[in-house]
């Protein structure tokens, strides 16, 4: 099984990385800086050093970046089995101000484009097999008005309605996958407990357990809370 996770060296990239590493699936990585891809790789090898490990410096919200990654992937590989375009960025700005033009266009390019161009360069490696997974790490943010943010994501999530809808008859599935608030280190910094937080691991589990069904079977949109509400 051969899975790609763009942005997977943090938060839930990184504990799906884990999880479908254990599971013995080879994985494809991407971040920003290398040294965190070499990190996470070393980590992969010692959960399962059966696995095959490729791994890439990436800037996701740049289209040539995004291209060379799956260049880098198509070089090794001729199957993919499973994308999980979860790379993404939040800046907190508000549409009304336009100062805040560079922030908005990050996080198009980064929330919605990269899965966009992603896919299309992956899709040659699924289809043939009439078989597949694409994940669309969205967020509960693509339902209700976070600020700009839910701008991307909610066309994320629009993204993925329309993609599940051309992919199925193709054999590929496809999951819109809403997490609220997740304890990773874009809440660096509050002094919130961890308790009004899910776990990034318990939505890596979630993910895994949407594959695991049988291809009869897809999760459309997936929407994970804390147990406490949103915050």
């Amino acid at each position: 099984m051969n899975v790609v996770i763009t942005g997977a060296t943090k938060g839930m990239g990184r504990a799906m990385a884990e999880l479908f590493a254990a599971k013995g699936a080879n994985l494809a990585i991407c971040a920003r800086t290398q040294e965190d891809i070499n990190n996470l790789r070393l980590e992969l090898s010692n959960i399962n050093s059966e696995v095959e490990i490729l791994g890439q410096a990436a800037d996701m919200s740049k289209k040539a970046s995004v291209k060379e990654f799956a260049d880098f992937i198509k070089e090794s590989w001729d199957r993919v089995d499973v994308l999980i375009n979860n790379a993404g960025v939040f800046i907190p700005c508000e549409l009304a101000n336009p100062e805040n033009d560079s922030a908005f266009e990050m996080m198009m390019d980064t929330n919605l484009y990269s899965a966009y161009y992603m896919t299309q360069e992956l899709l040659p490696l699924m289809l043939p097999n009439k078989s597949g997974h694409i994940f669309n790490i969205c967020s509960i943010a693509s339902f209700m008005p976070y600020g700009a943010y839910a701008v991307s994501k909610h066309a994320m999530l629009g993204f993925s309605k329309v993609l599940r809808e051309e992919m199925k008859t193709k054999g590929i599935r496809v999951t819109a996958v809403m997490p609220g608030a997740t304890r990773t280190a874009s809440w660096d910094g509050t002094n919130l407990p961890d308790e009004r937080f899910m776990k990034s691991e318990d939505v890596a589990e979630a993910v895994w357990g949407c594959y695991k069904l049988s291809p009869f079977t897809v999760v459309e949109e997936l929407i994970l809370r804390p147990q406490l509400g949103d915050i």
